[in-house]
């Protein structure tokens, strides 16, 4: 039986409250307890501070208006890249040309919804952010793993597609639409800011391949 009066300084920290359990149970074996194993301090890993920090930032603008209504509203707008497609078909009204480049558009955005959801994050498995309070405004919540962010990755693709023979202005406002709308996944708690990272750099991968072999606009 272990000695309560023992110097506590001679067992571990961890080790006080089993002493305890232990000396309780040996003088009262009618009292069943659960057992507790205190863990030590768990160490954040590099990829978990950042996404600590990142979340962090975002703390001081969740719960303001318009900032959660302006992020929920993007974030709603980026499922299934109905912001993209909605984009390219716009421009696919003003002639044949383009109503062909919003039907690749449509069928690149497919294949790279398939290649992410299907392949990629079938490979990682990460859980989303646990979220403790209700959310301010509805939303849907994927069924999907958290790595990496499906909505970043489309968006760049979409932002590289799109960005074939456009303005540089017209690129600055795709590209930044696609950079608000892979900041809002962070803002409303359904992606990690590391899978926002994973997918940004996802997306122009694909995105610059898929540009290169099958353009929106032969050239």
């Amino acid at each position: 039986m272990t000695d309560l009066t023992e110097p506590s300084d001679q067992l571990p920290p961890e080790g006080v409250l089993d002493a305890a359990l232990e000396a309780f149970e040996a003088r009262h074996p009618e009292i069943p307890l659960p057992h507790h194993q205190v863990e030590p301090p768990h160490e954040l890993t590099p990829v978990q501070r950042f996404d600590d920090m990142v979340d962090g930032w975002f703390d001081r603008i969740r719960g303001t208006e318009p900032a959660d209504r302006i992020m929920y509203a993007l974030t709603e707008l980026g499922d299934f890249g109905l912001i993209w497609l909605l984009l390219g078909w716009a421009r696919g009204l003003r002639s044949e040309e383009d109503a062909r480049a919003a039907l690749r558009l449509t069928a690149a955005l497919g294949l790279e919804s398939v290649f992410i959801n299907g392949v990629v994050k079938s490979q990682f498995k990460r859980e989303r952010p646990v979220v403790q309070e209700p959310r301010p405004h509805k939303m849907r919540v994927p069924l999907t793993t958290s790595f990496p962010s499906g909505h970043s990755s489309t968006a760049m693709v979409a932002g590289l597609l799109l960005s074939q023979r456009a303005s540089r202005p017209t690129k600055v406002a795709v590209f930044g639409l696609g950079a608000l709308v892979a900041a809002s996944r962070i803002h409303v708690r359904i992606h990690h800011a590391s899978d926002v990272v994973g997918g940004v750099a996802v997306g122009l991968t694909l995105g610059t391949a898929l540009r290169r072999v099958w353009p929106l606009y032969r050239r």
